[in-house]
């Protein structure tokens, strides 16, 4: 396995980690809350020169209905993504203090908050779309699972997750932080930490599970006839 692709996979999965824990600031407290956010932005940059191929093959080759979904969901990841980062330069009361931004305040307390849930959710279903892969690198190293049991059980913990995500994405009121009806987001202090960590990681595992699966129906409707066109 290239050490490049072991890399952009480690790049990968800690920036969904620390997504994970920004979405957590009344527990991480603000100071904590900006310097991990300053450690995604760097490393959101570092993806972003790893995947710099992709970018120059964006006017390229075949337009697939699942390259469509796929570069839909990037784009759409990569704009919340500057939209979180400017706004979160904006709001900064510690690392980026010296730049001392004098207004703006409130649009950018909304966009963040805008920014941040998209990205969390886009960055579920990219992991999902691309989960395929992680399996793929899983059976590689540990020589692929035999047990009959195990493989019906993956599916069915899979769904469980995802089901209980769906719970957990109303119960958290996602949709209204999504549509930015809501400039304010709800904590409850009384709630153990681990309950809101097991949560998120259940929303984030039901993105994954929309991502996965639909990629494998959209090959499936792509095998059954041609859905593409030509970009040159």
């Amino acid at each position: 396995m290239k050490k490049k692709f072991v890399f952009k996979i480690v790049i990968d999965i800690t920036m969904t980690v620390l997504l994970l824990f920004l979405m957590a600031r009344q527990i991480t407290g603000s100071t904590a809350h900006e310097w991990i956010g300053t450690g995604m932005f760097v490393l959101w940059i570092i993806h972003n020169i790893l995947n710099f191929k992709w970018y120059s093959h964006l006017f390229k080759g075949k337009y697939t209905l699942l390259r469509i979904m796929q570069t839909t969901i990037n784009i759409c990841l990569l704009l919340s993504m500057i939209g979180m980062m400017i706004s979160g330069i904006i709001l900064s009361r510690e690392v980026f203090a010296f730049l001392s931004f004098s207004g703006g305040i409130a649009i950018a307390r909304s966009l963040h908050i805008l920014s941040a849930f998209w990205s969390f959710v886009l960055m579920a279903l990219h992991l999902g779309m691309h989960w395929s892969m992680i399996i793929g690198i899983i059976r590689k190293v540990t020589g692929g699972i035999s047990s009959r049991l195990v493989q019906v059980l993956i599916p069915v913990a899979a769904s469980t997750i995802a089901g209980y995500g769906l719970y957990a994405f109303i119960k958290h009121q996602f949709i209204s932080y999504m549509l930015l009806t809501s400039s304010f987001v709800f904590f409850d202090f009384e709630r153990p930490v681990v309950l809101f960590f097991i949560d998120y990681i259940a929303i984030m595992g039901m993105f994954v599970f929309l991502g996965y699966y639909g990629t494998k129906m959209i090959r499936k409707i792509a095998r059954r006839g041609k859905f593409d066109f030509i970009v040159s």
